[in-house]
């Protein structure tokens, strides 16, 4: 009887320790998860940015009007080529820089020899494709970041993620700044 009373106790104990060494590798694993989706974003970033030096040389000689954005779009890049960003900070950078590209997008509608230039028709392509590999990406993250998050929150695996210190994390998401409607208007005239 005294065999049985143990296997009774040991059991359930086993199964308990089971489920959190199960429950704490799947946080793990979705961790990581997370963190190659950031770096595939963060990758795109860097080639994006390794584009803008080439649009910047290409378009200044034509957009004599709009060189405070090529200026901005220069700084900006130079900051986004720093060590050490926390992902916050990659992720406002990355913000503030799809708000510049959008202006020399439009400012460009301007120049018609701009818009027939050849090399500058195919730095749009790469750009165009850049973003749209960005975008993937972006949503990946997310897709990766909810798949950590329920980890993170829902029971019995909260459970291991508090024991861990494991918090979840925020989402790459559309600035309300960028979902409104752009003033061309504005946006010339600002500048001029």
């Amino acid at each position: 009887m005294h065999t049985l009373t143990i296997i009774l106790i040991a059991a359930p104990l086993a199964f308990l320790l089971l489920l959190g060494i199960i429950l704490s590798n799947t946080l793990t694993a979705r961790r990581n998860e997370a963190d190659n989706a950031f770096a595939s974003v963060d990758a795109y970033l860097k080639k994006r940015f390794d584009l803008i030096p080439n649009l910047v040389a290409a378009v200044q000689q034509y957009m004599v009007h709009e060189k405070s954005i090529l200026t901005e779009i220069t700084a900006l890049r130079s900051e986004a080529m720093k060590t050490g960003l926390s992902s916050n900070e990659t992720i406002e950078i990355n913000n503030r820089m799809n708000r510049a590209l959008h202006s020399v997008n439009v400012a460009m509608e301007n120049y018609p020899d701009l818009k027939a230039n050849t090399n500058i028709l195919q730095l749009q392509a790469s750009l165009n494709e850049v973003e749209e590999q960005l975008s993937a990406a972006r949503r990946t993250y997310n897709a990766t970041v909810l798949s950590f998050n329920n980890g993170v929150q829902l029971f019995p695996s909260s459970l291991i993620a508090s024991m861990r210190g494991l918090r979840t994390r925020a989402y790459l998401e559309t600035p309300d700044q960028e979902r409104n409607n752009i003033d061309v208007d504005a946006l010339f005239n600002k500048r001029r």
